[in-house]
């Protein structure tokens, strides 16, 4: 009687218990990121039309700086807010660029135009604080700005309102530059009140 011979499954190599290999690049969450002021200024709800009807999405600007005379500002647009927070936030940090200030305030005063916006920036002495509203408030704190004066002049969209204050801090040009184009000394293109502090002192 011929034996039978079982046959046995081939052992392969040896799996690792504990399951998959996990990525040990994680370059991302391991670094240490520098904190900066980041403001959420606006959530709003988009739709892109597809051939199947609408597909509802969220739009979210957020503004980053770090208080010292560098801001940016980042859209970021996703099926969920959380994660439109995050694009958002990251991109306003790629986009952060110096912009030029004068202590707590600017240097000189500007009208910016972007779209339907219109926005007048102007220095004003210290004490006085951000009188500003809504996107072009988080703008300038979180480039640094403390005293300054803002108006409106055009249309209250609030993304062309970032835009345009951006527009015009990045614009703006130092007592030195601003002497040199106009053909003044440094003192006549300063602020009243930096004039008067200049004249008591001497």
């Amino acid at each position: 009687m011929a034996k039978q011979q079982r046959s046995q499954p081939q052992q392969g190599g040896k799996r690792s218990e504990s399951g998959p290999k996990q990525r040990s690049d994680r370059r991302n969450d391991l670094e240490p990121r520098e904190e900066l002021d980041e403001r959420v200024v606006s959530i709003a709800r988009v739709a892109k039309v597809i051939k199947g009807g609408r597909r509802f999405a969220f739009r979210v600007v957020v503004v980053a700086g770090d208080n010292r005379g560098n801001v940016g500002v980042g859209i970021g647009k996703s099926r969920g807010v959380p994660e439109a927070i995050r694009k958002a936030t990251e991109r306003a940090r790629r986009a952060m660029q110096p912009v030029t200030l004068s202590g707590t305030t600017i240097p000189h005063e500007i009208t910016v135009k972007f779209g339907g916006s219109r926005i007048l920036l102007k220095p004003a002495s210290p004490g006085t604080g951000v009188i500003a509203g809504g996107g072009v408030r988080a703008v300038l704190e979180a480039a640094g700005v403390r005293d300054i004066l803002t108006k409106s002049l055009g249309s209250s969209n609030q993304l062309n309102m970032i835009r345009a204050t951006l527009i015009g801090l990045e614009t703006m040009k130092n007592p030195e530059t601003l002497a040199k184009i106009r053909g003044k000394s440094v003192e006549e293109v300063q602020p009243v009140w930096r004039r008067q502090r200049v004249q008591q002192q001497a």
